[in-house]
């Protein structure tokens, strides 16, 4: 095993990410991680803050906390996500509909080829 792998390994064996919120929040470089996904998430619009409809419960919520190593076994740095239940949701109950676009890259290079080709 050559000596980048057993670095990375002995990283992977000295991690100390938190388990829970209260754990993370004493110290100051989770704080900062925590942050800069909240900030992440409002540039990005992924919510707009409202009244919870009469009858209704907000879902749950977890934060993520991950360690960044490079290939040398140093931390890069920490990172937080925020991941909600979505699980607790009913079909026709809390939601009606699921989008979420995707596109193979073969497909659309087929499409371009052929869009190239009538031209």
């Amino acid at each position: 095993m050559g000596k980048v792998h057993k670095t990375y390994l002995a990283a992977l064996n000295a991690k100390s990410e938190p388990k829970s919120f209260r754990e993370a929040m004493k110290y100051p470089g989770w704080k900062k991680a925590m942050a800069e996904e909240i900030r992440a998430l409002e540039e990005q619009g992924t919510w707009d803050l409202t009244e919870l409809p009469p009858g209704k419960k907000a879902l749950g919520s977890k934060w993520i906390y991950t360690e960044k190593y490079d290939e040398n076994g140093k931390l890069v740095r920490l990172k937080a996500r925020l991941v909600i239940f979505g699980n607790h949701q009913v079909e026709g109950l809390d939601y009606n509909e699921t989008f979420a676009p995707v596109a193979n890259m073969t497909t659309v290079r087929m499409f371009l080829a052929v869009a190239a080709a009538k031209e």
